[in-house]
């Protein structure tokens, strides 16, 4: 498993700018012959010495020339994909941009519920401060937008871990295995600093004492360093561990929203149904 300090590490010695990599002199570039597709400036070699603030070309070091800076974006942008969680192509499709705003058949006041909901989420894929979190009946567009802000922070080239939580602790638990490819505390150490984590399905793991303490010990960490998180749940407040639940009820870290949306599954199985009838012959 790669960790995301690594990812950033990488990004940073390979994202430099234009100039800073046009250093090679005229005399340098017409010394050596190259291919007619080469890059004129690194000569097809994919980096070259920068420059130093006096002007001079600095030899000791070298970084990627513009020709390979695509190439390189787009493998961090692969690597951050796969830190993310949101490979799965369902996932991967749950956009801002894709999110139904006006909601399946919703009264006028749950329309406007949703549209406060997607507000919200635009906001903080912007930027994220604090904690959100998204409550509702399975359906109503929770996971939809908190995936929408993971693929956007993604979009931006910003890492985000994107985890269900009872996936999270049957993970946990299978580190604990002799074959296990991580180790415990790479998943937990993974999860608990992740610049900023999305914990969809909060309230579906099973309730063991030793799901519930786990769960605290990542969300008080996220708590007392102030981390960025989005939380989805179907659970009401009261329904939630206390000692976790009272972390959403501070105003000055949480701001905790309710979707009232009906499922828009269910609603689109209920269309289905009814153009299938009007299909049939009398």
């Amino acid at each position: 498993m790669e960790h995301i300090g690594e990812i950033l590490k990488k990004q940073t010695q390979t994202n430099t700018s234009r100039a800073n990599t046009d250093t090679l002199s005229n005399a340098e570039k017409s010394e050596e012959a190259s291919p007619a597709s080469a890059c004129p400036i690194c000569k097809g070699a994919g980096f070259v010495h920068p420059l130093l603030p006096s002007g001079k070309t600095d030899y000791s070091r070298v970084v990627a020339c513009h020709c390979t800076q695509k190439e390189l974006d787009k493998e961090h942008q692969s690597r951050l994909r796969k830190y993310s969680g949101l490979e799965a192509r369902l996932l991967k499709n749950m956009t801002l941009d894709s999110f139904d705003r006006e909601g399946h058949n919703p009264l006028p006041e749950q329309r406007e519920n949703l549209k406060e909901a997607f507000r919200l989420a635009f906001e903080f894929s912007k930027s994220p401060e604090g904690w959100l979190v998204f409550a509702g009946v399975n359906g109503c567009g929770k996971t939809h937008l908190a995936a929408a802000i993971a693929n956007h922070r993604l979009k931006e080239g910003k890492p985000v871990k994107f985890v269900v939580v009872p996936d999270l602790l049957d993970h946990l638990r299978s580190t604990f295995s002799p074959q296990s490819p991580v180790t415990y505390d790479q998943v937990f150490e993974e999860v608990e600093n992740a610049p900023l984590l999305i914990l969809d399905d909060l309230g579906k793991q099973s309730t063991t004492p030793w799901a519930e303490e786990k769960l605290y010990q990542i969300i008080n960490h996220r708590y007392n360093h102030q981390l960025p998180t989005v939380f989805t749940t179907n659970c009401s407040l009261d329904e939630i561990n206390s000692p976790i639940s009272s972390r959403f009820a501070d105003p000055k870290i949480s701001v905790v929203w309710n979707i009232n949306a009906p499922d828009y599954r269910t609603d689109a199985t209920k269309n289905r149904k009814r153009a299938s009838r009007k299909k049939k012959p009398s």
